[in-house]
Parts: structure tokens; C-alpha cells; sequence
């Protein structure tokens, strides 16, 4: 843990070195990752088997990879009822927020011609469900219910198999959120059985879902086969407080973050340096009672940070630079606040808004952009799962108002049969 000073004559390189640090650094796993793609994109299941043995230990035969749906509904069944209800009842909140989205076609008619633009759903998507140290049934529902909403055609997860097989809440909110088929695979492996397909996997449209470094990086090299939807990194939060004496539910929030695993991100930035202080001891003490070893506890001697800003636009400002996965506004009036926060990938307003809301059942996706990507990209939506498609329809209106300026630009450009194309049209 860092504690910064924005006054100090170091902040800034130590603030860019913090942001650089956020980058996922694959160059040392991607050799491994190429050699695992070209195996399964080669030698199809034989290798996708191999690389399971390899990496997880198991040793499967190509008829056991899927899971069936027998098993998903035994699953469901060992559930309690409470269990079945929790899940029930963020599926129904996230099912009812993605309704809310309705992209539509939209078309222009202007001088004789038509233009539009169509969105399409894509026809097959395949889930990356990680595995780690949990099971992760919150992603399933965060990731097969929109694309369900959107119409995709079919929805394949997959998600790492441990000895004793696929997690039954992995298993059971497949189930719920209607997904249509389930491999127990993981890794590197399964991205590129989803990004080429073999004799038992079908290749998908697009791969979406997070996952560590080797799962990250075979995303980013079969980019261009099969859509993706980003190339995650480590879990983040940053916090920008305005002073008023929250330390025991900041602490608990960065901690929270702090948990996922020792990669992820933890920031608090304050315009007290009382209340950094107080943060501090309060994490400190939980670490001393839970030990060096948990993983809050090195996550957060690792990667947390706690910055003293000048005032509460600076540290708005600081927020911005960093674009955060979630960025949380422990502020007076966090609405108004709102208005100057232009990066961030999910942001929660006030003292009783936790992360914890949007991992499970606020509504919107909790598959976020991180490592600074929220700068260009958004959450998970049903957006991510159409195509759109151009239009054009020439009536003879339009062939004849338009038709000249046409054949001019064409041959500006020197594409003397593009020019040609609209002059024999015009004759006719």
C-alpha cells in the first residue's frame, strides 16, 4: 500500500506509475497462450484435451466435455429454497433492466434514397464463466441474460471443471438465465475452442466474460476470428471521499475489492488526511485478525493506494485519469458530483450504494471495463450482442439528382468502373 500527496513533488510519476501498472502484462504468458490456441485451432478436440491434462489435471474423453442438462437440473434441485430465491430474484432484476434497452433500426430518406441501419442479433455466443478459487453464478446471470434479451439464438458457457465437476451454482444459474448449452472448460483452451470450434465445441460469433491473464490474452489473439467483448484485467474500485468521517464502511468497501484475488485494485482518494489515516489503521487491524496471507490482505499491501487530494475537483479530476472499473461517490450531493465524472465504468452514489449492489442484482452488468479501458469501452449490454447491418435503396429519383455527383467523386478517386457502374445505370 502507497499512502500519495498531490502536493508532493513525486505524485505525479508515482500516479503514472500506478496507472501503467494496472495494464495487464501478458508479454511473459503469451508465448504459452499462442502455442495452446494453434494446438486446439490444429488438432481440434485432441487438443483442446490435451491442454485440459495439462493444465487442470484431467483427464476427459470428447463426449464429457459438455455437460448435460440432467446435471443442471440436479444442481438446481440440491439448491435450498433460499438459495433458488436469491438467484431467481437477480435474474428477474437483471432481466428487467436489460429490457430497458432497445436498439432499433433507424433509416433516413433523402433525395430519392434510402438509408438505413438494421440491428441484427448474432446468431451464437459463447460465456466465459471463471472458475478460481469460487464459483462465480452472478457472471452467468450477468452475461447469458442480456444476450438472451437481444435474441442471440444460442448461448454457450463455458467455465472450468474442478475433480469433482462443474459448480452446481454455476450449473443452476445456467439454468435460470437460459442458457442453451454448458462445456466444463477453462482457460486459454476454451477461448479457442470457442473462437475456431472442434468436433465437439461449435465456434461461436463472439466470446464475452472475464477471466485471468491467460484467458485475457487469448481473447486479445483470436480477435479478428470471433468477436470479444474486452480484454479484462484485474478487479478495481476507487473511492472518492469528501472527508465526512465514513472510514469503517470505506475500509469494508476496499476490502471487498480487495478479496477478489492479490491482483485486484483498491483506491481511496480523500481531501482528509484524517480520514486516510483512520482508513488505514482500520485495514490494518483487519489484517493483523484475518492474517498477512488472506488475500484482502495482499491484495491490499500490494496494489491499494490512499491519495490526499487538494479538494473534492481534484480528486474528481484524479478519478477520471484513472477510469475506474467502479468509481464510488462517499460525497455530499453525489448526484451534482455526478455531472463531472466522464470515465468510469460503474458509479455508485452515496454512502449506501455498495459494489456489492451491482455485482449481484442492482440490474446492470457487473462485467466491467478495467485497466483504464473505461476510457473507450462500456459494461457488458444487450448492445454488445447485435450486429448492425447498412441498408440502401436507390429509387430512380435518386439515381438521377444524385447519380452525377457519384460518378464524379469515383473518378476523383480514380475507380473509373465505380463511375461506370452509376453511368450505365442512368442510361437504362
Amino acid at each position: 500500500m502507497r499512502r500519495l500527496n498531490t502536493k508532493d513533488q513525486s505524485f505525479e510519476r508515482e500516479f503514472e506509475r500506478r496507472l501503467a501498472r494496472r495494464q495487464i502484462r501478458a508479454g511473459q504468458v503469451e508465448t504459452s497462450v499462442r502455442r495452446i490456441i494453434n494446438s486446439v485451432r490444429k488438432e481440434g478436440d485432441r487438443g483442446l484435451l490435451k491442454n485440459i491434462v495439462r493444465f487442470d489435471g484431467l483427464k476427459l474423453k470428447a463426449k464429457g466435455l459438455e455437460v448435460p442438462r440432467t446435471q443442471w437440473d440436479r444442481a438446481y434441485k440440491s439448491l435450498t429454497l433460499s438459495e433458488r430465491r436469491a438467484l431467481s430474484k437477480a435474474a428477474d432484476r437483471i432481466r428487467n433492466f436489460h429490457r430497458k434497452a432497445d436498439p432499433r433500426g433507424y433509416f433516413l430518406v433523402s433525395e430519392g434514397v434510402l438509408s438505413a441501419s438494421r440491428y441484427l442479433p448474432l446468431e451464437r455466443v459463447g460465456v466465459y464463466v471463471p472458475g478460481g478459487r469460487y464459483g462465480y453464478p452472478s457472471t452467468v446471470l450477468m452475461s447469458v441474460i442480456p444476450a438472451k434479451v437481444a435474441g442471440v439464438e444460442e448461448i454457450i458457457v463455458a467455465t472450468p471443471r474442478k475433480k469433482d465437476g462443474v459448480n452446481r451454482y454455476v450449473l443452476a444459474a445456467a439454468k435460470i438465465a437460459g442458457a442453451d448449452r454448458l462445456f466444463g472448460i477453462g482457460g486459454a483452451q476454451a477461448v479457442a475452442a470457442l473462437a475456431f470450434g472442434t468436433e465437439t465445441v461449435p465456434r461461436v460469433d463472439k466470446i464475452v466474460g472475464p477471466g485471468n491473464v491467460f484467458v485475457a490474452t487469448a481473447k486479445r489473439l483470436v480477435f479478428g476470428e470471433v468477436g470479444i467483448d474486452s480484454i479484462a484485467g484485474p478487479s478495481e474500485v476507487l473511492i472518492v471521499s469528501d472527508g465526512r468521517d465514513r472510514a469503517e464502511v470505506i475500509a469494508a468497501e476496499l476490502l471487498a475489492q480487495a478479496e477478489h484475488d492479490e491482483d485486484a485494485v483498491a483506491v481511496l482518494i480523500s481531501t482528509s488526511e484524517a480520514e486516510l489515516l483512520r482508513v488505514e489503521k482500520m485495514i490494518q487491524a483487519e489484517a493483523r485478525a484475518s492474517g498477512p496471507d488472506s488475500t484482502a490482505a495482499r491484495s491490499w499491501k500490494l496494489n491499494g493506494a490512499l491519495i490526499l487530494a487538494a479538494n473534492l475537483k481534484e480528486a474528481l479530476a484524479l478519478a477520471n485519469r484513472w477510469a475506474p472499473e467502479h468509481l464510488v461517490l462517499v460525497v455530499r450531493d453525489p448526484e451534482k458530483q455526478l455531472r463531472s465524472v466522464r470515465r468510469a465504468g460503474a458509479i455508485f452514489l452515496g454512502l449506501s450504494s455498495a459494489v456489492a449492489f451491482g455485482d449481484y442484482l442492482a440490474g446492470p452488468s457487473h462485467i466491467l471495463p478495467t485497466g483504464g479501458s473505461a476510457r473507450f469501452l462500456s459494461p457488458l449490454g444487450v448492445e454488445d450482442f447485435y450486429r448492425r447491418a447498412s441498408v440502401i435503396k436507390v429509387a430512380d429519383k435518386g439515381m438521377k439528382k444524385l447519380g452525377p455527383t457519384v460518378i464524379k467523386l469515383a473518378r476523383l478517386e480514380g475507380l473509373e468502373w465505380h463511375a461506370r457502374a452509376v453511368e450505365i445505370r442512368m442510361k437504362s
